[in-house]
């Protein structure tokens, strides 16, 4: 069946929540897929950075077949194996004492901090200009973006926005009347955008001095993304910091969704029996997916790989004229174009088989799997410039 006999079928069956699909994929391997007619793309974007390991991975396979044919679905009236290692895993990575809920997706795992932030007894939230945190209707009150909020107003909650990286003003907004502060360590949505080095501390300053919980949201920027576990972490963005809450999603899964919301030192217990449910979250299979990825990540190096590749990725999409500013960390890369023609980009890269993503008319974000390879990476770097000059030809 062609792309446009699929591309029929879903406009006739799905709702117009995406708009058309830009291609059928049917099958993918590594960093690679295959659309409906058979065209080959190199996948840049790796499913909005949920891609940890490609496709295919033979580890990830086995580890969701094995599970699926020992224990599948169990609900969360019993404990698993895969669940309980998971969370001692990543608390283990966090190197502090706490707990884990486990979700479906990065959303409701931002929507588990939410309650869990009501508990402290406080409603005030401080949350940035430029923040995704999801399309539920808590964690889209925490969204700053007016397109995504304006038809589902009034949202729950008591938020208060400040510019991203302005130290001041968030310092400014946080009161004793604050439950918590939320950020992302590196803004994803916004298109890769880091902070000040220094941010991050300021913040959880702010937040001691009047009793609130910090909560990053790491849901893009963990698992190794920026080169290490979780961003936070990495030297070259933050100084060293203690967050309250983390969520998690996205490669925790390799493409399996799951999702986690870890409480950290007396956050940890601020959710009790009652206060909060899931019928999926901590499902054995998610889990086993998300354990197996933890180990690839580990036993292939794709901390190092990440750091070593996404300077190169870097390099290579700063090279041409018509990009003017780079930012990122490890394989999570954001490019600002001369002009407003992200999209164009967009397109005309997909046309040469590349697949990439524009957060904004003049913002790209790279995120591609974390085990693609520097062959595959000098192929687009090969074909960057191309791309950009067909663009600006059609332009004048």
């Amino acid at each position: 069946m062609s792309q446009q006999q699929w591309r029929d079928r879903y406009a006739g069956a799905l709702m117009n929540t995406f708009g058309p699909p830009r291609l059928v994929l049917t099958r993918g391997s590594g960093a690679r897929v295959w659309d409906a007619d058979g065209r080959e793309y190199l996948d840049l974007f790796g499913g909005i950075a949920v891609n940890a390991l490609g496709h295919g991975h033979p580890a990830l396979v086995e580890a969701v077949t094995t599970q699926l044919t020992t224990l599948g679905h169990v609900s969360n009236f019993f404990a698993t194996e895969p669940q309980v290692t998971l969370a001692e895993r990543l608390l283990a990575l966090l190197g502090a004492d706490g707990r884990v809920f486990f979700t479906n997706s990065g959303t409701e795992a931002n929507e588990a901090a939410f309650k869990l932030t009501r508990r402290t007894g406080r409603t005030h939230l401080v949350a940035t200009e430029g923040a995704f945190h999801g399309r539920t209707m808590g964690a889209l009150a925490l969204t700053a973006k007016e397109a995504y909020r304006a038809p589902f107003e009034p949202l729950p909650g008591h938020v208060t926005f400040v510019p991203y990286g302005d130290a001041d003003a968030l310092a400014a907004a946080v009161t004793d009347e604050t439950a918590a502060v939320v950020l992302e360590p590196v803004q994803g949505e916004a298109g890769v955008v880091v902070p000040p080095r220094g941010y991050l501390a300021a913040a959880r300053r702010a937040c001691d001095a009047h009793g609130a919980l910090l909560w990053l949201d790491e849901v893009q920027t963990g698992v190794g993304r920026t080169g290490t576990w979780f961003a936070h972490h990495n030297p070259t963005l933050a100084d060293p910091v203690r967050p309250d809450v983390v969520t998690l999603a996205k490669g925790l899964g390799g493409g399996v969704p799951i999702g986690a919301c870890v409480g950290l030192g007396d956050a940890a217990v601020l959710l009790e029996p009652g206060n909060h449910g899931t019928t999926f979250g901590g499902n054995p299979v998610a889990c086993a997916a998300a354990n197996a990825v933890l180990d690839v990540v580990e036993a292939e190096g794709l901390l190092e790989a990440s750091d070593r590749l996404g300077k190169l990725l870097a390099d290579l999409v700063g090279e041409p004229e018509q990009v003017v500013a780079v930012e990122g960390a490890g394989l999570f890369v954001g490019a600002q174009l001369a002009g407003e023609n992200a999209a164009a980009v967009v397109t005309a890269a997909q046309e040469r088989g590349f697949l990439l993503n524009n957060t904004g008319p003049a913002r790209l974000r790279f995120a591609p799997p974390l085990t693609v390879t520097e062959a595959d990476l000098r192929a687009f770097g090969d074909a960057w410039a191309g791309i950009l000059d067909a663009v600006h030809q059609e332009d004048a």
